[in-house]
């Protein structure tokens, strides 16, 4: 297999150059290469996968962790497939578990009754148990009719809607489409923890509240459950490195050439093609000709290569495609990563593994939710931040090494919501120590013993622990304003008469196509923008 990190022998004009080698870069690179296509990769980091890799993060521990996307919902079983992708999710046997006080909600996927039983000693009644059952029942028909249109042309506003109101009817349509979220979950639960289980789907990388007449709410929250079909959230077996690999692999394999360590400076579409130019790892300034330019680069950041030609603006003004919102992207999460001699112990006394097996929700109430992003809004860390929290080794220990396998060692992800890049612009290093101090509290306010007792620590004796904030993300891996969507997300279908039957990565300039995250169906760790970029190219000639 060619080496990806070499220097290659480049030509002067390529089919198609894909700006960013993230896992969405990487799979329009595979599609068009499949196709008899030239394609060349560039990539401003060392290494390809974007934010959906694995690292070593603590100085001699042998543990991978899933640095920044850690769970796998939306890639479709149709991109896995098409490109021969030796990728292995495993389903989580517990959805969550909610400490409340000195007890707690565990919802079991493979118990029922137990279900029950535990949603009763919380709520005192079976009425929320069953409202739950008949709301993801409805949830799980929207995807199945939903998901397979992902990964094919826009339908209509119109043509979508039908789908959903002859599955599930009409309230269901207004109620997860037209209103905002917090008005369906207030209908359908009455206690005040199971509301906010459900709204925490429609909050992760969005920065909303519950309420917004905007449904930006909403949108994220129709991406958190209809992926495949199920929106079951899976764990990649060899963390998230695993993914990138494969499509990396797939890429590499079918001709495409990737070149890193190469910051692209500008992109000039043209009549005849685009010009791009990109500094090496040397220093030196190089350039060819695309016969199209697919952005895996986020939306802003294509505005800042179109400006720096004299194609658009850099004032963050959308030049690249519909959009949900002209403002400049915000991420809103704290993301902790954390490695543990072994799991701590939870008040109430159930098992460990179950809790911490699936997502763990945090002070994650309704009520908390609110006041947290009320705080956050007016520019204050929240005083008792909710968060998600799973450990990927309770369900793949290959991304420990053999000595730490053997032992009760375990990774943590802890996903922290409300906690906006304006929290940490002015000072991101006192920001980041204050978000993280106020995290831990909450964190320990649900535990029987602090997590800082059964941290591990590197060979310098230094605690397991890394902290990632928005601010930080936007350096990490170009994300603007850290927003792991890259922009707001919008709603899968076309909007507009016009993108009926487009694929949703259209830009002003018929030669450049998104091809991340930002593009119409984008967000989470999919493909599906990736390969609509692909397959807009290869129908444009």
């Amino acid at each position: 297999m060619v080496d990806p990190t070499a220097s290659p022998r480049l030509h002067s004009r390529y089919d198609a150059v894909v700006v960013g080698g993230g896992h969405n870069g990487l799979t329009a690179a595979a599609y068009a290469a499949r196709s008899g296509r030239s394609v060349l990769v560039l990539e401003r980091a060392d290494h390809v996968g974007g934010a959906a890799v694995s690292a070593r993060p603590f100085a001699g521990v042998d543990a991978r962790l899933s640095r920044y996307s850690y769970l796998v919902s939306l890639l479709p079983r149709r991109v896995v497939t098409e490109l021969g992708l030796p990728v292995t999710l495993r389903r989580r046997r517990w959805s969550s578990y909610t400490p409340v006080a000195d007890g707690g909600l565990l919802v079991d996927t493979g118990d029922d009754a137990a279900t029950r039983a535990s949603f009763r000693s919380l709520t005192g009644a079976d009425a929320d148990f069953e409202a739950w059952g008949r709301f993801y029942a409805t949830t799980a028909e929207v995807a199945r009719r939903l998901a397979p249109t992902l990964t094919e042309p826009l339908l209509t506003r119109s043509a979508v809607r039908d789908l959903v109101v002859d599955g599930v009817g009409e309230e269901a349509w207004r109620a997860l489409f037209e209103e905002p979220l917090g008005a369906l979950l207030r209908r359908t639960f009455a206690d005040d923890v199971v509301r906010g289980i459900a709204a925490t789907d429609g909050l992760i990388g969005t920065f909303a509240d519950i309420d917004e007449a905007s449904l930006r709410q909403n949108r994220c929250f129709l991406y958190h459950v209809i992926g495949n079909g199920t929106g079951d959230w899976d764990v990649p077996v060899g963390g998230m490195g695993a993914v990138s690999g494969a499509l990396r692999d797939a890429a590499v394999s079918a001709g495409a050439t990737i070149v890193t360590s190469a910051t692209v400076t500008a992109v000039d579409p043209g009549a005849t093609g685009v010009e791009v130019t990109w500094t090496g790892a040397d220093g030196r300034t190089r350039g060819v000709t695309a016969g199209h330019l697919l952005a895996g680069c986020a939306p802003a950041e294509l505005d800042r290569l179109l400006a720096a030609a004299g194609r658009g603006t850099a004032d963050g003004r959308d030049v690249a495609g519909a959009t949900t919102s002209p403002a400049y992207p915000e991420g809103a999460q704290l993301k902790v990563n954390m490695l543990l001699d072994r799991l701590p112990r939870l008040r109430d006394g159930v098992d460990p593994v179950a809790a911490f097996s699936g997502t763990l929700h945090v002070n994650e109430s309704l009520t908390q939710l609110q006041t947290a992003y009320a705080q956050a809004a007016a520019g204050r860390v929240p005083d008792l931040p909710p968060s998600e929290i799973y450990c990927h080794t309770l369900s793949d220990r290959s991304i420990l090494g053999p000595d730490l396998a053997a032992t009760e060692a375990q990774t943590i992800t802890l996903f922290g919501l409300h906690m906006p890049a304006r929290l940490f612009r002015a000072d991101p290093d006192g920001a980041r120590e204050r978000a993280l101090a106020a995290t831990l509290a909450s964190l320990n306010s649900v535990l029987a013993e602090p997590v800082e007792d059964v941290l591990a620590h590197d060979a310098d004796g230094v605690p397991c622990l890394e902290v990632r904030t928005p601010v930080d993300l936007e350096g990490d891996v170009g994300l603007p304003g850290g927003h792991i969507f890259h922009r707001d997300l919008a709603w899968p279908f076309a909007e507009s008469a016009d993108d009926a039957g487009r694929w949703g990565v259209e830009t002003e300039h018929r030669r450049v196509l998104l091809a991340g995250a930002g593009a119409r169906r984008g967000g989470g760790v999919s493909g599906i923008p990736g390969r609509a970029a692909a397959m807009a190219l290869l129908g444009d000639g």
